[in-house]
């Protein structure tokens, strides 16, 4: 909102917003009196004038504590009725990040961003294209004897994310895709057949899944990405090891959709030019 709006008009949206927060709350007059702890009479001043002049600032700041709005709002400041705190509180959430393939929460934030464009930079190879030996080897450390249980589980919500109306865009640092055909590093120890079956599924899959499935290859030492996901307008997610970042406000995931769309443009390996890429790793497989 303008900060050059006319005052007589803000004394008017002042008004306007301070009885509709009274009806809200269902405040009389004489209670938010009380509790500002001014005269019945002042806030009758305050709902009725028809002058330019607004309030002082500990008149608009009481009002606003005792009817659980942001002063902003009250003087049009803002179109967001709720307090900072309040505002935080729904727009960033910290939630665990369990060693599993598919948690719950992760899950249940695809199920919302079904429809709209999902931008991903995974931790290491993206999860919903793994082999299931491939996810044996990587998970069964964590999860013991009830590893088969939990990779049969997690394939029908796998399935589900590759089938899901939402166009999928991947990046991945190169490096990640080396050192998974050599078996360096995070992959140390990782069989040759896993390594050729898993680089077979990717052939296969983006075969059936693009221009659904796009993924895009940046070299990490130009530009750098933590592991993000953006689930289209709703929400930016960033992986913490243990737990998840999420933040739902406009600006951050704007914000976090503009970087995804930097590394895109970034890269060094269009979406139509990654099978290329595969059959040249399947080649460094020994």
């Amino acid at each position: 909102m303008s900060h050059f709006i006319d005052k007589r008009d803000r004394a008017g949206m002042f008004r306007d917003r301070l009885g509709q927060a009274m009806a809200e709350q269902a405040f009389t007059q004489s209670g938010l009196a009380r509790s500002v702890g001014v005269d019945r009479s002042t806030i009758s001043q305050l709902l009725t004038g028809d002058g330019a002049r607004l309030p002082n600032a500990q008149v608009v700041a009481e009002c606003a504590a005792s009817l659980g709005v942001s002063a902003d709002w009250l003087l049009g400041l803002s179109e967001r009725p709720e307090q900072l705190a309040d505002l935080l509180a729904t727009s960033l959430t910290m939630t665990e990040a369990p060693r599993a393939l598919i948690d719950e929460t992760i899950f249940a934030w695809h199920q919302e961003a079904a429809g709209f464009k999902v931008r991903h930079v995974p931790a290491t190879l993206p999860d919903m294209l793994k082999t299931r030996a491939m996810l044996r080897w990587e998970y069964e450390p964590q999860l013991g004897r009830s590893s088969d249980q939990a990779i049969g589980a997690s394939e029908d919500r796998l399935g589900w994310m590759r089938n899901a109306r939402s166009d999928y865009e991947i990046a991945l640092p190169r490096h990640e895709l080396e050192a998974f055909a050599r078996a360096e590093g995070y992959y140390r120890g990782l069989p040759v057949d896993i390594r050729r079956d898993q680089i077979a599924q990717l052939r296969d899959l983006y075969a059936q899944l693009y221009p659904v499935l796009r993924i895009y290859v940046f070299d990490a030492r130009r530009v750098f990405s933590a592991p993000v996901t953006v689930f289209g307008p709703l929400l930016a997610v960033i992986y913490l090891g243990r737990h998840y970042i999420a933040f739902r406000d406009t600006a951050r995931v704007t914000g976090f959709s503009a970087h995804f769309d930097w590394l895109v443009r970034e890269a060094e390996m269009g979406a139509r030019d990654f099978p290329a890429l595969l059959d040249l790793l399947s080649r460094e497989i020994v």
